[in-house]
């Protein structure tokens, strides 16, 4: 007999979202599970350095005080809650929790699933953190033995998703389609609002009543099939768009490598279903990777920053003046690397003194605190009677502060021990995947789907007119998703056409200036008249590290639909 669909619900898209998501997703409408996403590159890179002061701590503090608001409103609804809020410590924030809810007078069962720490097997010595991205089914074992909350370590987003879906419909680990239809789910709604309209490039055709964007819900079905929605009388909207919008997000190539499965992302099937409601369908699955991934995280030095304010007239020889004198100061002990950068020149002529001015940012980093310390404070502060006209800065640099860098690296599924340790404290270490397959992924631009016509290039406008977009980090990666909009359906197809014809790496060096000498990917997904970008170290050593004006990316696709492009008259 065919089991009902599930609804999974979503409050927590990073350790900062709303903290008022949890109730007013358990108060809002029915839900079967409630996943919470806490995790990031650079929230493991937070956890490790709370670690480094308190080994007791590691985990997000904020689900704690969410789940104390509601853990009795959880348990009278039957609501089962799985987050990855365990972040370095699983274990601890278990116990925690057990603490938190005999202070209520409630017996919850909680159950925690650890093994993703790989630190102990010494093969990235000095690094800070290094967590195996694990997948759904230690999940679906605790869930299987009756636990009411699973919190995990570094599983990967989408298996919040996949884990409950994998405890109510006993898919095994060949269940490939059923499996990766779950995955998509769960990478919709994994990052909360977005996929109900937050961080959204069409955001004007959005309902704005003043209540706080929603957050997303999964009914997901026995097949792997879902549909993507949110409470009624909830801010924002769930759109072909919307969805999309995440859909492209932070993704690489067509096929989506996870823990438990590959999914093929150029299988997606969108349609808009009804109001808030865009159904998922004809999701494909492969066989998972042999190798995990692992988020490597290590302590790459310090850095500190200065603005200076130019105003005015003479703006490069000001700039160039306070540029040799730091340069000057800085010799007898100079900084591994000093990165400048410059705001726009102001207008001539401007009718406030802000208009009048820009800012010049100086960002050193080094090894050692030492040289992007005293020296380099004393050197831009010694400077206020003595360099150019009108000096200040936006406020004296502070004390250097430590940097991280990430990169990603791989491990043999054989040397990680997925462990779920159930409510009694019993241990279950869930077997890995019998079958696995080596992945060799192709890179460089796919061929178009689509044939090109003939140019008829008439007018210069900007690529955003009909293209939305949504861009983050992969580390030192940038992610760029741009898909046509679903607002003119009768000229959809000529612009998606146009849009996987315009876009090639050539192309995208040409809108990113930044990106002239960088490796460029640009991948189709021609289901969702889509292209998605790779840029390859647009970032550098990531987030912590970058010295980049947007360091995760995200106004990246923004800026790219603000630039010019030719467009044919027919498309418009």
């Amino acid at each position: 007999m065919r089991r009902e669909a599930i609804r999974i619900g979503n409050c927590s898209g990073f350790y900062g979202d709303r903290i008022s998501a949890m109730r007013e997703m358990l108060e809002g409408g029915e839900l079967d599970y409630l996943t919470g996403d806490y995790l990031a590159e650079l929230t493991m890179l937070i956890l490790g350095k709370d670690t480094m002061k308190d080994t007791s701590l590691g985990y997000a503090r904020t689900f704690v005080r969410q789940l104390e608001d509601c853990l009795g409103l959880v348990l009278d609804q039957g609501v089962k809650v799985v987050s990855n809020a365990g972040g370095l410590n699983p274990a601890g924030l278990a116990d925690r929790l057990r603490e938190v809810a005999t202070g209520l007078g409630l017996s919850p069962s909680i159950a925690h699933v650890e093994g993703d720490d790989v630190r102990g097997l010494d093969l990235w010595p000095g690094a800070l953190t290094a967590n195996a991205y694990l997948g759904g089914f230690g999940i679906a074992r605790a869930l299987d033995a009756g636990a009411d909350i699973v919190v995990t370590g570094r599983v990967t987003d989408a298996s919040l998703v996949v884990g409950p879906a994998i405890s109510r419909f006993g898919w095994d680990e060949t269940s490939y389609d059923e499996l990766a239809g779950a995955v998509v789910a769960g990478h919709i709604i994994e990052c909360g609002p977005q996929a109900c309209g937050g961080n959204f490039s069409g955001f004007r055709s959005l309902r704005h009543n003043g209540a706080p964007i929603g957050f997303p819900i999964a009914e997901v079905a026995e097949d792997g099939s879902s549909v993507i929605t949110k409470h009624d009388d909830t801010g924002g909207a769930v759109t072909v768009d919307t969805v999309t919008a995440q859909l492209v997000y932070e993704i690489q190539s067509t096929r989506y490598l996870g823990p438990d499965v590959t999914t093929l992302l150029d299988s997606i099937e969108l349609t808009e279903q009804g109001q808030d409601r865009v159904a998922v369908d004809g999701v494909r699955g492969e066989a998972p990777p042999e190798e995990l991934k692992v988020c490597l995280n290590e302590i790459g030095g310090f850095r500190n920053t200065v603005e200076f304010v130019l105003t005015g007239l003479d703006i490069d020889a000001k700039a160039d003046w306070v540029h040799l004198q730091m340069t000057t100061a800085l010799s007898g002990n100079p900084p591994a690397e000093v990165v400048w950068s410059r705001t726009s020149v102001p207008h001539p002529d401007a009718d406030t003194e802000e208009a009048a001015s820009c800012l010049l940012r100086c960002t050193v980093k080094d090894p050692d605190a030492g040289p992007v310390g005293k020296p380099f404070s004393s050197a831009a502060v010694q400077l206020a009677l003595s360099s150019y006209p009108g000096f200040t800065m936006t406020g004296p640099p502070p004390a250097p502060t430590p940097f991280g860098v990430y990169r990603p690296a791989y491990v043999d599924r054989g040397q990680v021990a997925h462990t779920v340790v159930h409510a009694d404290g019993t241990r279950e270490v869930v077997a890995d995947p019998q079958n696995r397959q080596r992945v060799d992924e192709t890179k460089g631009q796919r061929p178009s789907p689509f044939p090109a016509p003939p140019d008829n290039l008439t007018r210069r406008m900007p690529l955003g007119t009909f293209v939305h977009a949504r861009s983050g980090d992969k580390g030192g990666d940038a992610n760029l998703g741009l898909w046509v909009t679903h607002e003119d359906p009768g000229k959809r197809e000529a612009r998606v056409t146009w849009l996987t014809k315009l876009i090639t790496p050539d192309r995208v060096r040409e809108l990113v200036p930044e990106a002239e000498d960088l490796d460029v990917e640009v991948y189709p997904l021609p289901n969702l008249g889509a292209v998605n970008v790779l840029i390859h170290g647009l970032l550098g050593d990531g987030v912590a590290s970058s010295t980049r004006f947007d360091p995760q990316a995200k106004g990246l696709g923004e800026w790219v639909r603000s630039r010019m492009v030719n467009v044919e008259e027919g498309l418009l």
